[in-house]
């Protein structure tokens, strides 16, 4: 997808200098600068990424009890069985 994008004469001066001085195109630097900032906010790069910090939460997630399974034990009243009346 293509975005067109403003910079002022000075920052991009800078840029073509980064980049030839760095031997990256304009694009190498903006798709670097993206990740860095995608990275910086927790936003995941690409489904690799994502799956990744997925696994890690769920085994996070798993050292501790989820709250509905960490219920109280307590005893209850044991239910009693109704006899059938039979009349004779």
């Amino acid at each position: 997808m293509r975005k067109l994008i403003a910079f002022d004469e000075d920052t991009f001066d800078k840029l073509k200098q980064l980049g030839r001085d760095q031997m990256l195109s304009l694009q190498d630097l903006a798709d670097e600068a993206f990740m860095d900032l995608l990275e910086k906010h927790g936003v995941p790069a690409d489904l690799k990424d994502a799956l990744r910090r997925s696994a890690a939460e769920d085994a996070t997630d798993d050292d501790t009890p989820p709250a509905h399974k960490a219920k109280p034990k307590t005893r209850a009243h044991p239910k009693r069985k109704q006899r059938s009346k039979i009349s004779a």
